[in-house]
């Protein structure tokens, strides 16, 4: 599997249990506790399966930014949780970065 399908797909589970935290109750909930814990196992096997090939400092980088940025938007959509203008500005400059890195950095590629 190609190192960007890996780590796209390791985000979206980590983004997937990150999302569903707050719903097993501080893991009293036990079918949502199942469902958060598959999820990080599978999100860190694909990490792990991604960083064979790529180095670790870029695929967290990729990984943190888009972690921060769509648990961001779940909270807000699904959560009701607000989002003010300086943490839209963060998270902008935390996108830039690693559009930045992946553009320009020699280690990418």
């Amino acid at each position: 599997m190609p190192p960007y399908v890996s780590l796209s797909v390791a985000i979206l589970f980590e983004i997937i249990a990150t999302s569903m935290m707050p719903k097993t109750n501080s893991f009293t909930q036990p079918v949502v506790t199942a469902v958060v814990l598959v999820c990080y196992g599978i999100s860190f096997y694909l990490l792990s399966l991604t960083v064979k090939v790529m180095p670790l400092g870029i695929a967290y980088a990729i990984w943190s930014a888009a972690g921060i940025v769509l648990v961001s938007m779940v909270a807000w959509l699904w959560h009701g949780q607000q989002l003010d203008l300086p943490a839209m500005l963060g998270m902008s400059m935390i996108i830039a970065g690693v559009v930045i890195i992946n553009l320009f950095s020699s280690v990418v590629h």
